[in-house]
Formats: C-alpha cells, structure tokens, sequence
C-alpha cells in the first residue's frame, strides 16, 4: 500500500485518514471508521429515547393537521439552513407523496421563493421574511410548521406572531430545550422538542418526525395497509 495525494495535503503534509491499496481503492483507517459508526451510535441511541418523549406531540401535531386539511386549509413551512430544507422536504412530500398515491395535500414552503425572500429582507429587515408571507397567505385554521433547532430563530419566532393573529395553530420542531419558542407558543399548539444539544442530531430526529407525521396522515386519509379487514 502507498499514501495518495490529496486535495488536503499541504507542503508534504499527508493526513493520516485514507490511503489507497495497489487497486486504487480508498481506504479508511480504523480511527476514522470508529467516528463514523460513532455518529449511528448516538442517533439510534437519540432516536430511541425520543420515541418515549415525543410519540405524544407528534399525534398532536397529526391530529392539528388533518384538522386544518379536511376543513380545506394548509400548511405553511418555515425554517432557517438544514430546517429551510427540512421545511421544503415536508412541503414537497404533501404537494407530490410520501409513500402511497394519494391527492395532493397542501403545504408551502416559505423559504423558496428568493424574490419575496430577498425584497422583505432589503426592504424590512431578514427576521419578517416568514411573518410577512404568513400574514399574506395564512387563513385561520392553517397550521404553521415552524421548524428552530435552538427555538431561537428571530424570524421563526415572528412567523409564530403571525400566525397567531392569523388564528392560525402552530407545530413547532426545537431541540435544545426550545429556546424562545418555548414562550412563544400557545397552549393549543404543538410542541416537538428534541432532547438534544448536538444540532445535527436534532436535525436526523426532525426528519424522521416530519416522516412520521406523513406516514401517520396518509394512514389517518387512507387507512392503515399494514391493516387486514
């Protein structure tokens, strides 16, 4: 075996992490896989735990949403990096499927058209980027996903306001205790808190919840196949 060259290496310097074997193929030394399987560890450990604390406000949050659906209302998805994903993720598994066809559900992301994005943000400021397009397009019974790893993104939070006086309900994805939004939700919303601290755990755990709420409407609409007559 010989080391390769790499985009790292720098003035002779080879980082220990990979090397190649006479077919060319990578290979990790075990340090590095040990990281790796280190990381799987702790999110099914995470995962695990959570089911116990969280399977209650995720029916919540199900329950808010086929509310909102079946009397003709939407849902609105915001989110700030991972969470702007997530918040499209969801959006696009109501408007296109989960795992079953069905009819479309409606959702809209917030966090997708750059326009509206960047005139609210050069002509008001960055924080009402979500509460202005709420305002514009939420209608009472409308559920808003607000999705904060911290619970303290400034206009996550204004979105939640906004919502509000829209009477619309809210179901909010935190981790790291909830932050802000611990204080910024009402009793009649939904709160999916993640018992972590490590933002990219409460980030594996929010898509997975995201799925079980998709998973959990497409049963509640059309009915359980696992489910024999």
């Amino acid at each position: 075996m010989w080391w390769s060259w790499n985009p790292l290496e720098l003035n002779g310097y080879k980082p220990p992490l990979m090397r190649v074997n006479q077919h060319r193929r990578v290979i990790m030394v075990p340090m590095l896989e040990q990281r790796i399987h280190q990381h799987f560890i702790e999110s099914a450990d995470l995962k695990y735990q959570a089911a116990e604390v969280l399977s209650k406000p995720i029916a919540a949050a199900v329950h808010a949403i086929i509310a909102s659906l079946t009397s003709g209302g939407k849902v609105l998805a915001c989110g700030n990096g991972g969470s702007a994903a997530d918040a499209q993720h969801f959006s696009a598994e109501f408007v296109g499927r989960f795992e079953r066809d069905r009819p479309e559900l409606a959702a809209i992301a917030l966090t997708t058209d750059t326009s509206i994005i960047t005139a609210i943000a050069n002509d008001y400021d960055f924080n009402v980027i979500f509460s202005r397009q709420v305002r514009a397009l939420g209608q009472p019974g409308d559920v808003l996903l607000a999705i904060s790893t911290s619970g303290n993104s400034g206009n996550v939070l204004a979105a939640i306001e906004a919502a509000h006086e829209r009477d619309m309900v809210v179901v909010g994805l935190t981790g790291r205790g909830g932050g802000k939004m611990n204080h910024a939700l009402r009793d009649t919303d939904v709160h999916i808190c993640v018992p972590h601290e490590r933002t990219a755990r409460v980030q594996e755990v929010h898509i997975l919840a995201l799925h079980c709420i998709c998973d959990a409407i497409d049963a509640q609409l059309l009915g359980d196949p696992g489910t024999t007559q």
